[in-house]
């Protein structure tokens, strides 16, 4: 009777995560914003911040501990299912030549400024928002390479919408926050295998073994995976079993990272990037994947994330507040500015460097996922926690007005994108 009534539990959880982010997310729709804001506020309105203060019992009764658990291992396979499915669609052939060279700069332009001004923001305030114990090098490295992200799976999705993926401004910008993502990914597992080993031998071994298990899957797994694409190429579609042996794989791929100490994303990401760039492959996979994780499962890793923020220090006394400004502006300005002036250097036009450094201030899901990870670690306070989760919203929010506020849509639909006189 237990089992039944923990299930109930379970069920009445989701019905209502599920309504929360998908009524947000037609709203964040209806002012023209991309559906994950509203699926962010939603997961926050059911914490602490709305729910918990105008409702205390009614969140208790719907979020007692051993739901936020299930909810936690539901939303980590939503997480790892996402990645892989971000790292599959990543198109290859897009990485190569002088498009790969100049969406490298304008990504190194993205990370390195943001990083230097997060990592300073984290020295400012280390003492009252790190956690007991914590190394300054390691919570210096989290906030920065936290603030660092840019959300390349909605960027795609922005991009695609406005129909400008496939232009020369589109298609740098979307290259250059793949590129953002894959370093992020990379420098979380790094982190938290010297911030979360307890020793250098200990990271060390998670390094490694994450090192391995990317050269392995990238190397051997990808010429074994090819021969699925092929069979998968002949047949148009990938059967039954071919799925079961691809869904088997990202599962084990996500234990071993979490094994070794990287978590379980980094695990699904190196293997969607194993995938053969098949045109039936990834169409099935966006087909049988996509809507299951999209709509179920990841707006329960939204409000699992909602459940941990806590908006304390932001009333009365207000002593987040200034951590918050400071943090926001690095965040904003890092990223705004040192993509747009790289792009402004490139030859385009001051109005279309302002777009991409607006575009590229989405952080979306990737940095809540990030933020996610580093509090599972101990690696950030609740209330640092609190003050990314806002950065997150803000920033992401930011991204579509500031886009169309520089190109408005007769400008965006011009044919030339450049400047009369590049700039040199």
């Amino acid at each position: 009777m237990n089992q039944i009534h923990f299930a109930l539990q379970v069920f009445a959880a989701l019905a209502v995560v599920l309504a929360a982010t998908t009524v947000c997310g037609r709203l964040a729709m209806l002012v023209k914003q991309p559906r994950v804001v509203g699926e962010m506020v939603a997961g926050v309105l059911l914490g602490p911040a709305l729910l918990g203060a105008v409702a205390p019992g009614v969140q208790a009764q719907l979020f007692p501990a051993d739901v936020k658990s299930t909810l936690y291992v539901l939303s980590t396979i939503g997480l790892t299912f996402y990645m892989f499915l971000v790292g599959s669609s990543l198109d290859h052939g897009l990485t190569t030549g002088a498009n790969a060279r100049k969406a490298s700069v304008l990504a190194v332009s993205g990370i390195v400024p943001t990083f230097l001004l997060g990592a300073g923001a984290a020295l400012l305030f280390f003492d009252s928002l790190s956690p007991e114990g914590s190394s300054l090098w390691v919570f210096m490295l989290f906030v920065g390479g936290a603030l660092s992200i840019t959300a390349f799976p909605m960027l795609a999705r922005i991009l695609q919408e406005r129909g400008i993926a496939n232009t020369p401004i589109g298609g740098l910008t979307l290259v250059a926050a793949a590129i953002d993502d894959a370093v992020a990914w990379a420098f979380l597992a790094l982190i938290i295998a010297v911030g979360a080993s307890g020793s250098p031998s200990g990271a060390l071994r998670t390094i490694l073994g994450a090192a391995l298990f990317a050269v392995l899957m990238l190397t051997v797994g990808r010429k074994l995976l090819a021969k699925l694409g092929e069979r998968a190429e002949r047949d148009g579609e990938l059967s039954r079993d071919m799925v079961a042996v691809i869904l088997l794989l990202v599962l084990l791929a996500g234990w071993y990272t979490d094994l070794i100490g990287v978590f379980s994303v980094f695990g699904g990401f190196i293997t969607g990037l194993a995938m053969p760039k098949s045109p039936v492959v990834r169409h099935e996979l966006e087909t049988k994947l996509s809507d299951l994780n999209s709509i179920l499962l990841l707006p329960v890793f939204f409000a699992f994330s909602g459940l941990n923020t806590r908006l304390d220090g932001f009333g009365s006394g207000g002593a987040l507040w200034f951590p918050l400004a400071v943090i926001m502006l690095a965040a904003f300005a890092g990223k705004y500015l040192g993509c747009g002036l790289v792009v402004r250097a490139q030859g385009y036009s001051w109005r279309y460097a302002s777009a991409v450094g607006g575009l590229m201030n989405a952080r979306g899901l990737m940095i809540l996922i990030f933020i996610n990870i580093g509090l599972a670690y101990d690696l950030v306070t609740p209330e640092m926690f609190a003050i990314l989760v806002a950065v997150a919203i803000v920033t992401t929010a930011a991204a579509m007005p500031i886009y169309r506020a520089s190109l408005p849509d007769h400008l965006e639909a011009g044919a030339d994108v450049r400047t009369p006189s590049p700039v040199r």
